[in-house]
């Protein structure tokens, strides 16, 4: 049996196979809301036969976003307008879908833990004070309802790619005096107490995870051994998986890109958690997920960029793997001949 098409369990989510469709920005919202775009994007992702969906990075105040068209589940408009989509898409796909909730040039002032510029020509942003602090987690924890009443099947948390979250983790971004900032524990401080806050705002069964950056790229930044502690101390707080993914927070990284590059990553961390563990990056083909999986280097692959370009790619990877896929009726009959019974019933209304 295939390693890669054998089912998962995330908690009480049962998924069934390996393969996550990682969370990608599309920069088409208005005011933060989804819009037809989104539609068709999840829509056709979600018939795809991965095991998992995770929506784009959703910002959890205005403030928290990329750009002005980033999404956003902030507002009862925007959590109006994401329920829409959500609606039409698991009328026709069971597939769990999750969301990954993160704070953040569009027009406003940015924050952070310290008032230090991405790139040394950008505008500095504003090092948050105390009622900050205690904002930010209140926005974070407020989008965390959103999402549950919305009937999403999974949260992941933002602590990778520069992000706020990130951003107090790293030495680079973080160079506080306070009881944030300086030591490890007190860098982990503030991720750690929005992680806290958000799983107690949520109903026991629906899991919580978090995506890091396990290396900044950078000598002297946030690095693997660091993140090995983070995890273990967020296995300990109840996060239900881990999803790892690098860099970000520099300008100055210096990332070997390759075939699998963040794989040895999420490895490392593997071997110190009993929590699932996603690998992601640069990883195209269905073999090569497959040995992921199987050898035990990660329990789940994501492909991001891969997905875009081949929407089908569970469908191939499973006929390459002799595996089965969950695929809907309306498109049985495009299954060559010489993969006759690759395609498997949707559980539609089944969660």
């Amino acid at each position: 049996m295939s390693a890669l098409f054998s089912p998962l369990s995330i908690g009480k989510l049962q998924l069934p196979n390996r393969i996550v469709i990682a969370p990608m920005c599309q920069y088409s919202a208005e005011a933060g809301c989804a819009t037809d775009w989104h539609l068709i994007h999840l829509g056709q992702l979600a018939l795809s036969g991965a095991g998992l969906l995770i929506i784009e990075a959703t910002g959890v105040s205005p403030e928290g976003r990329i750009s002005p068209s980033d999404l956003g589940l902030y507002s009862d408009e925007n959590e109006a307008a994401l329920g829409r989509v959500l609606s039409a898409v698991r009328h026709h796909s069971a597939m769990p879908i999750g969301t990954l909730l993160a704070p953040e040039d569009g027009g406003w002032q940015t924050v952070a833990p310290s008032a230090i510029p991405h790139a040394p020509h950008e505008r500095p942003p504003v090092a948050l004070d105390d009622a900050g602090l205690a904002r930010v987690r209140e926005d974070f924890v407020a989008a965390a309802r959103r999402a549950a009443r919305l009937g999403l099947d999974l949260i992941e948390l933002h602590c990778a790619h520069g992000y706020l979250l990130h951003q107090f983790l790293s030495p680079l971004a973080n160079q506080r005096e306070d009881r944030y900032g300086g030591s490890l524990e007190n860098r982990m401080r503030f991720p750690l107490e929005v992680f806290d806050a958000v799983r107690a705002a949520l109903p026991a069964g629906l899991p919580v995870g978090v995506r890091l950056s396990a290396t900044d790229w950078v000598e002297g930044g946030w690095d693997v051994e660091q993140s090995v502690a983070f995890c273990q101390a967020l296995e300990a707080r109840g996060c239900s998986f881990l999803h790892v993914s690098s860099a970000g927070v520099s300008p100055q990284q210096k990332i070997p890109l390759g075939p699998g590059y963040q794989v040895p990553l999420a490895a490392e961390i593997r071997r110190t958690v009993k929590v699932p563990v996603i690998a992601v990056g640069l990883v195209t083909e269905a073999e090569h997920a497959e040995a992921i999986v199987a050898e035990g280097h990660a329990d789940l692959v994501a492909l991001g960029r891969g997905m875009l370009y081949n929407p089908r790619w569970p469908w191939h990877a499973a006929a390459r793997l002799g595996a089965q896929v969950e695929a809907p009726r309306q498109y049985w009959r495009s299954q060559p001949a010489e993969h006759k019974g690759l395609f498997a019933g949707a559980r539609i209304g089944q969660r």
